[in-house]
């Protein structure tokens, strides 16, 4: 299935790297040639990371001390870059390219889906799991007038099963839902205080959808606030103003604020963008979190 999935552009490496807070210093832990790697994961007990590639999951000691290892995922063979891990890592949560979101063992087996059937072009897109394990947090993109991505709003959904929790109602995109540590907020990205198609702030709001409060007030598209472990800090991705979506192949930079918004540092200016940093990467400890960069020599 590898001819459906992005590919690297000639001379291009997909390079999964390890972000120390601390330091200040990027390690690179493994380099992909032969295909894109996304979206990095870390696992609960701080062991390895997983990641996905031409819609397989994998996974790889965090210091880049062994190879790859795929995860059987059963029939669920086009995972995108949309998947979480439960906070006791005994299951991946993933995002099938068919809209459903599926869980399975991460020592392999058979896939169980989560995810409702509804009457009409619904998606769903995970990008969150609450703390104690029971809730997913994801975008749903409805279609609008023969656009699949018509309407863009963030729900819930109990990871036994359950009814879609619409939390989000705008006519405006919202994306990238992700629980904070104490389970009590959710942070996402949102164009609902824009006029200006694309230009994405942070923002975050209750688990219940109320409290809505905006985190950001600048001229970058903001995208992907991740909730560091111990509640202190927020990671997140930001493209140049004018940037609709968030597209692969752009100069990126990574940025750290507090989790009550206000004053944000650069922590990385890079080449990525798609991939990078779409879910939760965040080391158990909160000393370092993972992402991917797609250098062109």
């Amino acid at each position: 299935m590898a001819n459906d999935w992005r590919q690297l552009e000639r001379g291009q490496t997909a390079r999964l790297c390890i972000f120390d807070i601390a330091s200040g210093q990027k390690q690179v832990v493994y380099e992909s040639n032969d295909g894109v790697i996304e979206a990095p994961n870390w696992s609960p007990d701080g062991s390895w990371l997983i990641y996905n590639k031409d819609g397989l999951i994998y996974r790889l000691p965090w210091d880049g001390s062994g190879k790859p290892a795929l995860l059987d995922t059963g029939d669920v063979s086009d995972a995108n870059n949309d998947h979480v891990l439960s906070p006791d890592g005994t299951f991946v949560y993933l995002t099938s390219q068919n809209g459903h979101l599926y869980e399975v063992p991460v020592q392999g087996g058979t896939p169980r889906r989560v995810s409702n059937e509804h009457g009409h072009p619904f998606r769903y897109f995970l990008h969150g799991i609450s703390p104690d394990g029971k809730m997913l947090a994801y975008t749903g993109a409805e279609e609008v007038n023969g656009n699949a991505f018509g309407s863009l709003n963030i729900f819930t959904i109990p990871v036994a099963g359950g009814d879609d929790i619409q939390l989000t109602r705008s006519d405006k995109p919202n994306d990238g839902p992700e629980y904070s540590p104490d389970g009590d907020w959710i942070y996402f990205n949102s164009e609902m205080a824009s006029s200006v198609p694309g230009h994405a702030q942070l923002f975050k709001m209750r688990a219940d959808g109320s409290e809505v409060t905006q985190l950001t007030h600048d001229d970058k598209v903001n995208w992907f606030p991740h909730v560091s472990p111990d509640g202190k800090m927020v990671v997140y991705m930001s493209y140049e103003l004018g940037t609709r979506g968030h597209p692969a192949n752009k100069t990126v930079e990574l940025l750290c604020m507090p989790p009550e918004g206000g004053k944000s540092e650069q922590l990385l200016r890079l080449f990525g963008g798609q991939g990078t940093i779409n879910v939760n990467s965040w080391a158990p400890d909160s000393r370092r979190f993972a992402f991917v960069e797609y250098p062109v020599s």
